[in-house]
């Protein structure tokens, strides 16, 4: 394979660019076996070894993903039919099993945390010497013996160590668990990181990224001071839940040339930029196949074009729209991904309507296009001299629109064990059958057709009409009830 990397990891910053807030810089990953990696970049995220709507060869012909990120919960359901998950028994010759069973691409860097991102929050939490994972056969523990294991056996490009986490990532700055608990998070999550390196095979060439908890700075001190003297050595980059400890690390002198993974909960582009400042590398987008599934195309790039117009456009285009019904234009100008070269606007809009799992498909192949094409900028931006990085980032602002589109349409079929209902959440998609006037309201053409066919008269007190009328029966009474007609 043209351009690999060497036997051992290897992270390279080619450039820091100075500026008010952070220190954005550029660099190179090198893992094992695997195309180089330039930063800032993003790993997919995938739903049970896969990412949506995706299959390996698509994935290899249309997209230029460096990595995917896979959670262990996913693999490791328990089953009445057999007694270990099936992911731990594959025969993958000298292939890595991870990479094996899932099928991934051998230029893919596959990364391996216990959860997913975003990951449901668990009712029973954590203890001492296990974390709670939500399987499709429900919770269970996963203890850190058993994860520990589970990376000898399946051996990803580079694993995260079990953190000690209350999921919950909308409310992770704001609800923040209590001091006391914090400390114990920070404690258990060293507890396991070293238990991790005692465990972990000298042959085994996977990659620890140590994780950085989402709590204050001072709250985990102690715990940084200790992977600064005591496991940099063992450690090849950082997983971090809050880009925020960032800044923070230049006081770590050891750790901040490691290459960072961001596991925070990011929802737009605006916050990537902001992390990319903060000096964060490698990215985990939580919102590409959340926009995906809800029929958006994204439609914005880096730098942003350079327009005479002073009005704010959309991140992206709502393809369920019926404005979109006979367009034949590509879903964003300009793009170059195969959804927009090969197809159009209506043809997109028509399968989604039509449930057809393509549609999801092309929207996937392109918006990973259009994230490729903007780490790409940012990329170029930070390596101009001078860095125009700055600039760009006011003129995105202006440019853009702080938030993502919904969408108007339904979602595809999802697995309801990840996207599990919270209190007064509605479902997402409406479901196909219902009771009749389940909402109360009153179909006023039904209503007319019902009144039509009601039952009155005679028949609806219980009295049988009478075969032959009463002589005192006045003759228009039988006109109107069929029994005979007056001559006229």
């Amino acid at each position: 394979m043209p351009n690999c990397a060497p036997d051992h990891v290897m992270f390279n910053v080619l450039k820091n660019v100075a500026m008010d807030g952070g220190v954005p810089r550029v660099g190179q990953l090198a893992l094992p076996k695997r195309k180089r990696i330039d930063t800032p970049n993003f790993f997919a995220l995938t739903s049970r070894g896969a990412i949506p709507h995706m299959t390996p060869d698509v994935i290899t012909k249309h997209t230029e993903v460096s990595g995917s990120y896979m959670a262990l919960e996913d693999f490791i359901e328990k089953s009445q039919k057999r007694v270990e998950p099936a992911v731990f028994n594959i025969v993958s010759g000298e292939r890595q099993a991870l990479r094996a069973y899932t099928a991934t691409p051998t230029q893919l860097a596959t990364v391996l945390g216990a959860r997913r991102h975003p990951a449901v929050i668990a009712p029973m939490g954590n203890g001492k010497d296990y974390i709670s994972v939500q399987t499709s056969t429900g919770f269970q523990k996963l203890k850190n013996k058993e994860y520990c294991r589970a990376i000898e056996i399946l051996h990803p490009d580079i694993a995260i160590p079990l953190a000690d986490l209350t999921f919950g990532y909308s409310h992770m700055r704001t609800k923040l668990p209590n001091q006391q608990r914090q400390l114990r998070m920070v404690e258990r999550t060293e507890d396991w990181l070293a238990e991790l390196v005692k465990l972990k095979n000298t042959e085994n060439r996977t990659a620890v990224f140590a994780p950085l908890l989402p709590v204050a700075y001072p709250t985990q001190w102690e715990y940084l001071n200790r992977l600064s003297q005591d496991y940099v050595q063992q450690l090849s980059g950082l997983a971090v839940y809050d880009a925020d400890i960032l800044p923070n690390l230049r006081s770590h002198e050891s750790l901040d040339p490691l290459p960072r993974l961001s596991m925070d909960f990011i929802t737009s582009p605006h916050e990537v930029l902001r992390q990319i400042r903060l000096g964060m590398d490698i990215f985990t987008l939580t919102f590409i196949n959340t926009v995906s599934d809800a029929g958006i195309a994204l439609t914005f790039s880096f730098p942003p074009p350079e327009t005479p117009s002073s009005n704010v456009n959309p991140l992206g285009i709502d393809m369920w729209s019926t404005t979109h019904q006979a367009s034949l234009e590509p879903l964003s100008d300009g793009c170059k991904c195969y959804a927009c070269t090969e197809h159009h606007r209506a043809y997109v809009q028509h399968l989604l309507n039509a449930r057809e799992m393509l549609g999801w498909t092309l929207l996937q192949v392109h918006n990973h296009h259009v994230l490729n094409q903007f780490f790409s900028g940012i990329r170029a931006s930070l390596t101009a001299e001078p860095s125009t990085f700055e600039r760009d980032c006011e003129a995105f602002s202006k440019t853009y629109e702080t938030e993502l589109p919904e969408g108007t349409g339904e979602r595809p079929r999802a697995r309801g064990y990840h996207f599990k209902a919270e209190g007064r959440r509605s479902k997402m998609n409406t479901p196909a059958w219902e009771k009749y006037d389940a909402d109360k309201t009153e179909d006023p053409v039904l209503a007319r057709k019902m009144a039509e066919l009601a039952v009155t008269g005679a028949a609806a007190k219980g009295v049988e009409t009478p075969l032959v009328p009463d002589p005192s029966t006045d003759a228009k009474d039988l006109d109107k009830k069929g029994f005979a007609e007056i001559d006229k």
